[in-house]
């Protein structure tokens, strides 16, 4: 058993895979064999993720506030605290806080075997993301 009482500092989304203001904190990132990796991401009104896809999926819990999510091809969802959304491996998806309000996940992980967990693409385009 390993107790972790310290965490990294947050650290800012990149500019290149982030539209507006979030910020990442690092919950957990066992060491190997564990593949197991942990983030609570907190998105300020309007900000979201560009298009992404992760190689062993994806689960998002909201913890605060209420956001949105949309995988490719499919509507818009409207997603709120204590709402768990599940993104299957390799599913092209943004997700983000709605235009009004802030909101905060739980992102849960799996590395693939070469250690990445998320393969990015583009930014959400301005007529995509509803409220502009």
């Amino acid at each position: 058993m390993e107790i972790t009482r310290q965490r990294p500092a947050s650290s800012p989304g990149p500019a290149a895979q982030f539209t507006g203001t979030v910020w990442l904190d690092e919950i957990a990132a066992p060491p190997a064999p564990s593949r197991l990796r942990i983030f609570s991401v907190h998105f300020a009104p309007g900000a979201h993720t560009a298009w992404h896809t992760h190689p062993h999926g994806q689960v998002l819990h909201v913890t605060e506030g209420a956001g949105l999510v949309q995988r490719a091809g499919g509507p818009v969802e409207p997603i709120r605290a204590g709402d768990t959304v599940w993104i299957a491996p390799g599913e092209r998806h943004w997700h983000g806080a709605a235009p009004d309000t802030f909101m905060t996940h739980l992102a849960t992980v799996e590395a693939a075997a070469d250690g990445t967990t998320i393969e990015w693409a583009e930014r959400v385009g301005e007529r995509e993301y509803p409220g502009r």
